[in-house]
């Protein structure tokens, strides 16, 4: 059997993945320097050229991306391999990781269900971060924002990240707004992370923006859902993942007008992912779509 560098292979993998020699040596814990010799050595080994520059980052070449597309399901088929012969082989347990918003709203209310329908299996839920990516080393599922296109995994839709203004009605009583005539560039705007997200939906309106955009401006986005729910202003929010407030009339949507309507939030889990997992994800789904009425379609 003729196999190339490994070191080298990892590296290409990582570097076509990322699109980026920088990003792909932090993966690593490598310098750029080593990240860029290793590429060198897998190209001169295979006689063909696979990267190329492109701007400020790379790009793969023909040959490259028909490369890219075999060695990262032989990577990710490898991985997961080795992740199940490290992990207890009868999988009594699976380890899920999950962004807050889906977790607070959607996973731990719902837990007592899953129970209910396998009580054998053990569920263990940790903290995953928006850009966390999947790594079936450590997880059988994440449930994040955004889907992974490796080779090797498998990404299922929860929810559209569609946002759109929402407030409470105890808010838009205070300011004698109703829910139609909301004056949005004399409201107190909410945050997630930037004014950039208020910035967009004001250019898709035909409503002048404050000039500037302020208001406070919230890291984590379930401070921000208190924050609105609590009456403090007007947020983009992603509906679908906040359907049971507005069924229950905590939030009220103020705009039709939506951002981020492209983007949403996935559970992935490795292509060959075992039963107990597999159920998992399976009941996860139904509970997503059927738990009250879906505000967009």
């Amino acid at each position: 059997m003729q196999l190339p560098p490994l070191n080298a292979l990892r590296a290409f993998e990582a570097t076509a993945r990322l699109m980026s020699l920088s990003k792909a040596g932090d993966e690593l814990h490598v310098t750029h320097a080593a990240i860029s010799h290793q590429l060198r050595h897998l190209e001169a080994w295979l006689g063909r050229k696979l990267l190329q520059k492109s701007g400020r980052g790379v790009a793969l070449t023909p040959a490259g991306s028909e490369y890219y597309l075999a060695v990262s399901g032989s990577l990710a088929a490898i991985a997961h391999a080795t992740g199940n012969m490290r992990r207890d082989h009868n999988m009594r347990s699976i380890t899920v990781g999950c962004i807050p918003s889906i977790a607070s709203r959607w996973l731990v209310p719902a837990l007592p269900s899953f129970r209910e329908s396998d009580p054998d299996l053990d569920v263990r839920i940790v903290y995953a971060k928006a850009e966390e990516r999947f790594d079936d080393e450590s997880l059988d599922v994440l449930i994040t924002m955004g889907e992974d296109l490796s080779g090797g995994r498998e990404s299922r839709l929860l929810f559209s990240r569609r946002n759109q203004p929402v407030a409470s009605i105890h808010y838009l009583a205070k300011r004698n707004w109703t829910v139609g005539s909301v004056p949005f560039a004399a409201a107190d705007l909410l945050h997630d992370e930037s004014v950039d997200g208020w910035k967009e939906w004001f250019r898709k309106t035909d409503i002048k923006a404050p000039e500037p955009v302020r208001g406070p401006i919230f890291q984590d986005f379930n401070i921000l859902a208190t924050a609105v729910i609590a009456g403090h202003g007007v947020a983009l929010c992603p509906v679908e993942v906040f359907r049971r407030e507005i069924d229950r009339g905590d939030l009220v949507v103020l705009s039709d007008i939506s951002t981020a309507e492209t983007q949403g939030y996935y559970l992935i889990t490795s292509a060959w992912a075992k039963k107990p997992v597999r159920r998992f994800t399976e009941w996860f789904l139904r509970e997503c779509r059927s738990a009250g009425s879906p505000i967009i379609e």
